[in-house]
């Protein structure tokens, strides 16, 4: 079976070629993003394999479908950017990797909290300028602070765990309690209520109808002023330009951000040499509280063996005729 990769970058080929090959699968792999203009590199080939910021609407899946592709191997959890709908009128199975590596993605939003909080980034870049002095740089100590989860699933709940870990209170918001998280401590709330009495908030939950902007200039309203924002999860998890607003006057004091809304004209590439146009992004970049990481939160070496491994076995799988981890949108 003639599989193609798009959005494939040296670290994919590295774990896919490292992964054990099953049996009638050949790999080609496309640094291209997937869209309407580069659909045609998959012509002839029975499986694509996409990643998060690949376009699977409608008229790109009519184009690999009239291509012969039969089968979308997604190389995330998240299937958002899939036009389910369009995939069944069309006969195309839609297969994902519903877990990887938890603590990958617990463990960045720990990091771009400590950084934050210790103004590490401003610290670096200070002493390599040979200035040595203190001042700006005062963090808070994280044991006995209060720290909102919204959303408990595997990376959730993974996060909560280490929080707990440093002596934090745990506040949980999830339509689904989770007993493993409530085991630690946690406590759960409406949204409105955990907003408005945690220090940090960490944010781990799926994109949809649902949870789009679930962070917006309202939600904000709610927060105390001078907390704390983490997203690792989706960029649609927030109106991005009610955060700027939010920043400029105090009602957050820090945000780290692994993702952002409009992430996939710029993410995984070099444009270093390039003018940013977004200026939404440009503007958040100025701020000093803020650290904005490109979407590597699930990029370990034990994360990206794990996705190989399960991509793989998924397509084996529905060669075989027992498909697993099937996406079908009912």
């Amino acid at each position: 079976m003639r599989t193609i990769l798009f959005s494939s970058q040296t670290y994919d080929r590295d774990s896919f070629l490292a992964a054990e090959l099953p049996a009638g699968i050949e790999l080609h792999f496309q640094a291209a993003r997937l869209s309407l203009d580069t659909a045609a590199l998959a012509e002839h080939h029975e499986v694509v394999c996409a990643f998060i910021n690949d376009d699977l609407g409608a008229p790109v899946l009519e184009r690999l479908a009239a291509g012969g592709t039969r089968l979308i191997a997604l190389r995330s959890a998240g299937y958002n950017h899939v036009d389910l709908a369009a995939a069944k009128r069309l006969g195309l199975a839609i297969v994902r990797v519903p877990a990887y590596s938890p603590h990958a993605v617990a463990e960045h939003a720990v990091a771009l909290i400590l950084a934050l909080n210790r103004r590490l980034h401003r610290a670096y870049n200070r002493t390599r300028e040979g200035d040595f002095s203190l001042h700006g740089l005062t963090g808070f100590d994280l044991v006995g602070k209060t720290v909102g989860v919204v959303g408990t699933g595997q990376i959730g709940a993974t996060f909560a765990r280490i929080m707990n870990g440093f002596g934090c209170q745990l506040l949980a918001y999830d339509p689904y309690p989770n007993p493993q998280v409530e085991a630690f401590g946690a406590r759960y709330m409406s949204l409105p209520q955990l907003l408005a009495e945690s220090q940090i908030i960490s944010l781990h939950c799926p994109l949809n109808e649902q949870s789009k902007h679930l962070i917006n200039r309202e939600s904000l309203a709610h927060m105390q002023p001078g907390a704390m924002l983490i997203n690792t999860g989706r960029g649609g998890l927030v109106d991005t330009p009610a955060l700027i607003d939010a920043l400029k006057d105090g009602r957050l004091g820090y945000l780290g951000l692994d993702v952002y809304e409009e992430e996939a004209q710029l993410f995984f590439e070099d444009r270093s040499d390039l003018p940013l146009q977004d200026d939404v992004l440009a503007r958040l970049l100025t701020f000093p509280n803020v650290i904005v990481t490109a979407h590597q939160a699930f990029l370990t070496r034990e994360a990206l063996d794990a996705i190989a491994a399960t991509t793989l076995h998924n397509i084996a799988a529905w060669k075989a005729g027992t498909p697993e981890n099937q996406v079908t949108g009912d």
